[in-house]
Formats: structure tokens, sequence, C-alpha cells
């Protein structure tokens, strides 16, 4: 399509519906020619792009690393080498909306500090651009929903990098669950932590978003919730505590643990920590346990159950490349996406009731 052409498509479009409420990026978007692989911007260069995400996007098929954004020209520079980046797919966090006139810029994934994922993603959806985002994917539930607007008002995706959501091994376990090849659910025991000895990263710094439950604790929630099935309806109880107070300040949690209440009575214990390596699933159904050791590891996670071993072996990043090419294939059919803003949001919930639930010491009930 010329240029010409769709500058009269957008005329035509802007002029011709009054109801129009999209931004100019959104329709320029919308006119440009279906593509076989999207092109990915990764913003935030740390050891998730660094080691994980880029690496992954050497893998994927229906996309690739296309550009990113970054606010350390030293690092702009290595990854412009590494990986053949152009000069004009480079962005710093002052000119990135201008991400919105590069047509080679499909996806930006958002790979910050959990208190700076609102503004990249309503940036990101202004600019006409789909959106990953890491999880968690906000530090508050309010702040999930205008995410989800955003993205909403500029007919933009939104996923949230909840890997294991696509991995084979998950889909095993909850399809076994789901069916009731065993019978109903009647409990479930998740943890996910590991031993984390820094003292500066954002995650022991309350305003960025640090804590273990926003970081480590949406896996045990995740497990709560994908292994019972259901949405949880009250945190039962909660509580929070660290063994290292001059890192996890001012009542910041190193570790936590709670009680979620599920419809039929069902509970789920979970616990989270930064003080301690444990990563498993256990789900107690009526005709056997479903047992996932470990549950939220990048590679090797395996289980069995009485139906038989659930072990489907790959190597890292191969998740992060799964969930990247599911996404973009996702897109490209104009399907809703498998892990939507909707996802993030309802784990963000509990986080929040798990912390009123440790700070009252009381019940705390759940809102759909």
């Amino acid at each position: 399509m010329s240029s010409t052409t769709r500058r009269d498509v957008l005329k035509t479009i802007v002029l011709g519906s009054a109801t129009a409420i999209f931004s100019p990026n959104t329709l320029l978007a919308a006119t440009r020619p279906q593509k076989d692989r999207l092109g990915v911007a990764l913003v935030g260069l740390g050891y998730y792009s660094t080691d994980l995400l880029a690496p992954a996007l050497q893998q994927t098929k229906n996309c690739y690393l296309a550009g990113i954004v970054t606010g350390s020209p030293e690092k702009a520079e290595t990854w412009k080498k590494k990986y053949n980046i152009p000069d004009k797919n480079i962005y710093n966090y002052q000119n990135f909306d201008t991400i919105a006139n590069n047509p080679d810029i499909d996806v930006v994934y958002v790979v910050l500090p959990p208190s700076m994922h609102r503004e990249y993603v309503e940036r990101a959806a202004n600019a006409g651009k789909h959106v990953w985002c890491e999880k968690p994917m906000a530090v508050t539930s309010q702040e999930c929903q205008a995410m989800i607007a955003a993205c909403k008002k500029n007919k933009r995706s939104l996923a949230i990098g909840y890997r294991l959501q696509h991995e084979p091994n998950t889909k095993e376990y909850r399809n076994i669950v789901q069916k009731q090849l065993l019978g109903k659910v009647q409990s479930v025991k998740c943890a996910a932590g590991y031993q984390d000895n820094r003292t500066d990263h954002w995650k022991q710094k309350k305003e960025m978003g640090g804590g273990v439950m926003h970081d480590m604790g949406v896996y045990a929630i995740q497990g709560a919730r994908m292994g019972t099935g259901m949405e949880p309806i009250a945190v039962a109880m909660a509580k929070t505590s660290t063994t290292r107070p001059e890192i996890y300040k001012n009542g910041l949690a190193e570790t936590a643990v709670a009680t979620l209440e599920f419809p039929g009575g069902v509970l789920a214990d979970i616990k989270t920590s930064f003080g301690e390596n444990v990563n498993f699933l256990t789900i107690k159904c009526a005709k056997g346990e479903i047992k996932m050791e470990p549950y939220s590891a990048y590679d090797g996670v395996k289980g069995s159950s009485p139906l038989g071993e659930i072990n489907h072996p790959y190597k890292n990043p191969w998740q992060q490349a799964n969930q990247m090419d599911d996404d973009a294939r996702t897109i490209m059919q104009g399907k809703p996406m498998p892990v939507g803003g909707e996802e993030g949001l309802r784990d963000i919930r509990i986080v929040e009731a798990i912390y009123k639930s440790a700070e009252t010491g009381k019940r705390v009930a759940l809102t759909v």
C-alpha cells in the first residue's frame, strides 16, 4: 500500500467515524501489510532480556529481535554489534515514543521493574504497538486495569509473560485437573522460592515493586489457581516475614505463606521466599496426587501421577521462545491472547489480598 493510499485510508476512518477514539498511531499500524514474522523490541536490557529473551528470539519462528530500548549507550552498542540491530531500531527512554513511526517494530516487550510497567505499556499501546509485559504485571491492581484499558483503547493486544501457561508439562497436569481424570481436586500445596543474595536490586525495594509476593509469589499463586482449576474466593490467612531486615526493610516481605480458599471448600497452601530454595506443586485429587517438582523452573519441569510420568523435556531458553512464538502467532491470527492482561490482574488482586490478610490477621474475601 502506498503512503498516499495509507493517508486516504486514515482520512476515511477518521472523518467517516465520529466514534473513533483510538490513536492515529493505531490507525497507521492497522494499514500496514501483514507479516509472516513480527518484529519485537525489548524494553530494558537486564538479566532476563540478556540471558533469556534475546537468545530465545534467535530460536523463534513467528517473531524476531528487531529493536531495543535502553538507557545505557554501552549496552546499546554491545547489542547492536551482537545482534546486528540497525541504529534506527535502537531507542532510549526519552525518544521511546517515536517508535510509533517504525514499521519494523510490531511488539514492545516490557522487561522493566514492576513500578515502570504501567508507563511503558501505555506508551507502547499509544504508539500503536502490541505489548508483552513481564510478570508481575504491575504493583497494584489499579495499574493493571489502566494497562488493560490503554491496550483496549488502542486496539492492541496485551500479553503477560507467564511462560508456564505455554509449557507442555504444565498443560498436561492442567488437563488432568480440568477433565477430572483423577476425580475432583481436594487440596493443593505449592511453593516457589530461591536464595536471593542481592541487596540493592528492585526486588529489595518496595517503591519499585519489590518484595517476594510480587515476584516468586506470583508463581505460587499461579500454582494454586492452575492446580485447582478454579479462582480463589478468599485469602483465609497469610503471614509475611524476613530473616534479613537490613535488606528487606520496613516490613518488606522476604518470605510469605498463605492459605487460599476455593469454591467447594478446597484449600491451597502456598509459600514463597527469597531466602529458601523450594519449588514444587502437589495436587491432591480424589484418586491420587499429581506431583510436580520442579514446578516452575526454566527447564527440567517434570512430575508424576497415578496416570504416569509427566515429562516433556527441552533446553533453556525454549520456554521463552515457545511463549513468544505462541503470542506472535495469536496476534497474526487476530485472536485473543492466551494469557492476557486479565490474568495478570487476577494475580495482583490476590497479592493485595494476601498483604491485607497478613497485616490485619483476618480472612480477606476476593471479588471477581
